[in-house]
């Protein structure tokens, strides 16, 4: 488990200088990566198992965590416009702002 919660400080950190080198795209990779990451841990704590996917994820945060679903999914859609797309300052801002809540609301759970 806290293996889960280094990889993901560790992605919220390279996103953290992406961002700070104005690497758009790559900055919302990684900050979304992390917040996976995150929901993740947060799904282990509450079932005991892993999202096997995408999909999985996404229905297993709607069912235990529904506020954080409610969030993460309208994210998941920048994520995927990074990919081909250019990102945009506000767009890194954004994700980075989650990313740091749901750290918090880990940090302050535990």
């Amino acid at each position: 488990m806290e293996q889960l919660l280094k990889n993901a400080n560790e992605f919220l950190a390279s996103a953290t200088e992406n961002l700070t080198k104005k690497r758009y795209n790559a900055a919302v990779s990684d900050f979304f990566k992390s917040i996976v990451i995150f929901s993740d841990y947060l799904i282990y704590q509450e079932i005991k198992r892993f999202p096997k996917n995408h999909n999985d994820r996404f229905h297993l945060l709607k069912i235990h965590f529904e506020e954080i679903y409610n969030k993460v999914s309208p994210l998941f859609k920048s994520y995927i416009k990074s990919y081909n797309l250019n990102m945009q300052e506000i767009d890194a801002i954004k994700m980075e702002s989650y990313a740091n809540e749901l750290k918090n609301f880990i940090t302050n759970k535990n």
